[in-house]
């Protein structure tokens, strides 16, 4: 009756705790996050993926064109097709999806501490108030899935801590190889992380009592989820994502490695010490090397791509809920080393006081990351949605900047860089033969060169491989349309190191209007949001 009574209260404290949290995470996303910002370029290419499966054009870039697997995000992709479905908009879709996954997974991260760790509440409520204004919000804010992706691999890696603490159960195993599987149809690295989770299990229970959860595993992946590859093999006529055809091919990208182990150090940040301190002990080590296989692991395996747009560490977010939910039982023995109950009332006061402060101080520096959210003008926005009246004349534009033009013009488009085009991702990059099949209306590519500015490869972002073919594609897009006597309609840019040109095809009925368009346009620069200068009419200025 004791026993069950206090299981009451505690339950009853955990509800409140829960409610608390719920109520700041609201407040705060209302206070001081802007969820309604523009889109960031990776985010509005999804949704316009997302549009398209929704109206029942499958999942093609371009309304007619064979399915391409562009939109990497699959089960996030049809959540928001279904809610688009359902009358929302893609915006609200996104966001919708986005800030109820971070509010659940901040829930979670207090509930697991609870129950796997007994955790203290009050340590259990940092936690989860940690992730809450970490960078979760910031990529609702940019219309990302990122937060979706976190769940899902956040229940998949509770459940693995369960069976690591508890044993292996059917139901358990069962439940922790489908969550899995749906952390990798979200994202394809989620097939990475949930087999590196997998192997944390095998390593905490040892190999003859891992074989249950092992045989779900292996039966889920390789049935559910080979029907699965099969499917989307067949559908898109590649095995592979497109998108790694160009952001990875088969090489290794140590930039990225460093950018990776950097960012998990700074999301991470202190809970990241447990792991060292957990030497103290043979059985905390083990548990230290079980749960650092993830995170590690996972962390590791961005050598294999790009880094490009990995907006505020949006590829290694995933690790932080699951860093926070296994650091403290590495490091709960040395509450024992410290004897608070021989402190008196002014040293417990003072210790209390002490750890509220430095609380409250570690909170204030990492919401930083959440209110570095999405932009609230974008010159690419303004110009798409006026390019949108034209929408049913069937012109094709070719961009570099593959997010928000396409997606708000809703015209035909060529992504010159090959994120959204099979051909050029895996022909070595766009052609000018291929260009011709096209003949786009409107080119438009970010250059990091203007009038003033020669074509340097080491300036831009990226590994200096990504700068050479970065460079070499705007210059076969300016050449391109030199040669075929496009009218340069602007070249904003809010410094000459990076300009947005636009060049309009002459010879259709419609191209002074659009170039008018283009050239009146207030172009806000979406780096600063200042308005951009027009680096065509000083060139004109400068011959004249």
């Amino acid at each position: 009756m004791v026993a069950s009574g206090y299981a009451k209260r505690l339950l009853g404290s955990d509800a409140l705790a829960t409610a608390v949290l719920i109520i700041l995470c609201v407040g705060y996303a209302y206070r001081f996050v802007p969820l309604s910002s523009l889109p960031f370029e990776d985010a509005a290419i999804l949704m316009r993926y997302a549009v398209h499966l929704a109206q029942g054009h499958g999942i093609v870039w371009n309304v007619g064109e064979p399915p391409v697997d562009g939109a990497t995000d699959f089960l996030f992709l049809v959540v928001m097709a279904s809610l688009i479905r359902l009358g929302m908009s893609a915006e609200m879709a996104a966001r919708a999806i986005g800030f109820v996954s971070h509010l659940l997974s901040v829930v979670l991260v207090y509930y697991a501490n609870r129950s796997l760790w007994q955790m203290p509440k009050w340590i259990a409520v940092f936690c989860a108030l940690y992730l809450m204004v970490g960078p979760g919000l910031a990529y609702v804010s940019a219309h990302f899935g990122t937060p979706f992706f976190a769940l899902a691999a956040l229940v998949a890696w509770i459940l693995a801590l369960r069976i690591a603490e508890k044993g292996p159960r059917h139901a358990l195993c069962a439940a922790s190889a489908a969550m899995g599987l749906v952390t990798a149809l979200i994202r394809p690295e989620g097939a990475i992380l949930a087999t590196l989770i997998t192997a944390t299990i095998i390593l905490s229970q040892g190999v003859k009592r891992a074989k249950l959860p092992l045989l779900y595993f292996v039966f889920t992946f390789l049935v559910v989820g080979g029907l699965y590859f099969l499917w989307r093999w067949d559908y898109f006529g590649h095995p592979l994502p497109n998108p790694f055809y160009k952001k990875g091919g088969g090489l290794l990208y140590p930039d990225s490695l460093l950018s990776s182990l950097n960012n998990v150090l700074q999301l991470g940040s202190v809970f990241l010490l447990a792991f060292p301190f957990a030497l103290h002990s043979q059985s905390t080590t083990r548990r230290m090397v079980a749960y650092a296989i993830p995170i590690l692991g996972f962390a590791t395996s961005f050598i294999l791509i790009s880094d490009e747009m990995n907006f505020n560490a949006r590829f290694q977010y995933v690790l932080l809920p699951l860093l926070l939910t296994c650091w403290y039982p590495l490091v709960r023995d040395y509450i024992y080393f410290f004897r608070i109950d021989a402190l008196s009332g002014r040293q417990k006061a003072a210790l209390l006081s002490g750890m509220t402060f430095l609380a409250l101080v570690s909170l204030y520096l990492f919401s930083g990351r959440s209110r570095a959210a999405g932009f609230q003008c974008d010159g690419r926005y303004d110009i798409a949605k006026q390019l949108a009246a034209f929408s049913e004349k069937r012109y094709i534009m070719a961009v570099s900047e593959a997010g928000l033009l396409p997606f708000y013009s809703k015209w035909t488009a060529v992504d010159t860089w090959g994120l959204n085009d099979h051909w050029i991702a895996t022909s070595g990059g766009i052609t000018e033969s291929y260009l011709d099949r096209y003949r786009p209306h409107v080119i438009m590519f970010h250059a990091h060169f203007s009038c003033f500015i020669p074509p340097d490869v080491e300036r831009g972002l990226g590994d200096k491989r990504r700068k050479i073919a970065w460079t070499q594609m705007t210059l076969l897009l300016q050449r391109y349309a030199k040669s075929r006597n496009y009218i340069l309609a602007a070249a904003y840019g809010d410094s000459p190191y990076s300009v947005h040109y636009y060049y309009v095809r002459p010879d259709f009925s419609d191209s002074r209007a659009i170039v008018a368009i283009i050239k009146n346009t207030e172009y806000r620069y979406y780096a600063t949001g200042r308005i951009a200068i027009n680096y065509a009419e000083l060139q004109l200025e400068r011959v004249n």
